[in-house]
């Protein structure tokens, strides 16, 4: 982690932006907007949020989005409430649970299709879920398409400690951080990635805690609000306002961020990675170098030349 002992600031705050329907099974929030696919935020690429939405029970086909290719990048997968079933061209079929994630490497060429479960279906109810995508190096972009099933008990859990008024770690617990991957505070996720990220689950039950979360001084750093609202207190003690579905870049500069919910139990998604610093084309489902690897691969999808 940072040997920095300075608060990182905010670059840049976005609000939730309006949604869209993917297929017609994820209305979702595109939240990193104009800023998606830039180097600004690599390695991270696309983020898609579906806010909690109420299923009625259906008897028909489940809700999702058929067969569609992938090439150049990794998809996470995050289910919160309801259930996602994944089906793909090289084998693998899996149901995400609560608590879930798919960590799915596309890498020189996969077809796939994400639907509501059957069982989720029938029953109906409450759905939430998130996509990010992941850029993949360059010389990883044509690497074997690999499927990595991270279930809710595999993900190791750390308590978190509020922050004192002269910056020591209390002993009051005052939340806890999921670690998908990366690592927090010595604890490591269990996603397997190409290139260094910090991907954590983090809910704050205490309104007005104080919480620092030390991130490597390299890093890209991403804050989004899932639930409730922040300030991100910086390095003077200044306060920038995150509200719900918003999302904050942080500059490069410093370590920690300081996080000061608005609301009990608010949570948020905490990201980010050492940047790729390669070129960026990107067109559809498709995340190359060149715009002639983009023609490739639509090529080589058009012959039949993915998921295998």
């Amino acid at each position: 982690m940072s040997s920095s002992s300075a608060l990182r600031s905010v670059k840049q705050i976005l609000p939730a932006s309006p949604r869209h329907w993917v297929g017609d099974g994820f209305h979702v929030h595109p939240v990193f907007s104009n800023k998606a696919f830039t180097e600004e935020l690599s390695p991270f690429l696309m983020f898609d949020y579906a806010p909690p939405q109420y299923f009625k029970p259906n008897d028909g086909s489940p809700c999702g989005v058929g067969k569609h290719p992938h090439r150049g990048f990794e998809t996470i997968t995050i289910a919160f409430q309801g259930e996602v079933e994944h089906a793909d061209s090289v084998g693998n079929r899996d149901v995400i649970k609560p608590g879930d994630v798919q960590w799915m490497t596309a890498g020189r060429g996969i077809i796939h299709q994400e639907f509501h479960s059957n069982e989720f279906s029938k029953k109906g109810g409450e759905f939430e879920m998130c996509q990010l995508w992941v850029n993949l190096p360059k010389k990883d972009k044509m690497t074997k398409p690999h499927y990595q099933p991270i279930v809710d008990k595999k993900i190791p859990v750390v308590d978190l400690k509020e922050t004192t008024a002269d910056g020591e770690c209390s002993e009051e617990t005052v939340g806890n951080v999921r670690v998908i991957a990366g690592s927090f505070l010595g604890t490591k996720g269990p996603a397997t990635t190409f290139s260094p990220v910090e991907l954590w689950d983090a809910t704050i039950s205490k309104k007005g805690a104080i919480i620092d979360f030390p991130f490597p001084d390299d890093f890209n750093c991403i804050v989004f609000v899932r639930r409730g609202e922040i300030d991100i207190v910086g390095e003077n003690g200044d306060l920038k306002r995150v509200g719900s579905q918003g999302v904050a870049f942080m500059k490069r500069e410093g370590g920690s961020i300081r996080i000061q919910p608005a609301q009990k139990n608010t949570s948020v998604l905490v990201m980010g990675g050492k940047p790729l610093n390669e070129p960026i084309a990107a067109r559809g489902p498709f995340v190359m170098n060149t715009w002639d690897e983009i023609n490739k691969a639509n090529n080589d999808y058009m012959t039949g030349k993915f998921g295998r």
